[in-house]
C-alpha cells in the first residue's frame, strides 16, 4: 500500500514558478510509475506528466511542454513537478498518482485516470493575471 501526500502549491503570478512535491509512503514506490494530473473548477481531471519507476522516461501533456519538468528522487520516495512561466489556465488543482502495474515505453508513460491506482489528496496552484 502506498500513500501519497502532496505539498507546494499556491498562489502565484502569471510567468512564476512553483515546485511540488509528492511525499510517498511504502519503499514500494520507487519501483513505480507515477504521475500528476490536475482538475480546474468544473472541468474533469487531465492528465499532466508521467514518468518511469527510473526517472528516465517522461512524457507531458503539450500544454506543459517546455515549461514544466517532473522528476523523483526514489531514495527520499518524493517526486516533484517544477513549473515554470505559470498562466492562469495552469489553475488548478494537482493530484499525483502512482501505478504499479503500468510502466512507461518508447511511446510513452501511462495517461489514463484508470491506469493509476494510488492517488494523492491534491494541493490547490492558483495562477493570477
Amino acid at each position: 500500500q502506498v500513500q501519497l501526500v502532496e505539498s507546494g502549491g499556491g498562489l502565484v503570478q502569471a510567468e512564476g514558478s512553483l515546485r511540488l512535491s509528492c511525499a510517498a509512503s511504502g519503499r514500494a514506490f520507487g519501483t513505480y510509475t507515477a504521475g500528476w494530473f490536475r482538475q480546474a473548477p468544473g472541468q474533469e481531471r487531465e492528465f499532466v506528466a508521467a514518468l518511469s519507476w527510473s526517472g528516465a522516461s517522461t512524457y507531458y501533456q503539450d500544454s506543459v511542454k517546455g515549461r514544466f519538468t517532473i522528476s523523483r528522487v526514489n531514495n527520499k520516495n518524493t517526486m516533484y513537478l517544477q513549473m515554470n512561466d505559470l498562466k492562469p489556465e495552469d489553475t488548478a488543482v494537482y493530484y499525483c498518482a502512482a501505478s504499479s502495474s503500468t510502466s512507461c515505453s518508447a511511446y510513452g508513460c501511462p495517461w489514463r485516470e484508470y491506469e493509476y491506482e494510488y492517488w494523492g489528496q491534491g494541493t490547490q496552484v492558483t495562477v493570477s493575471s
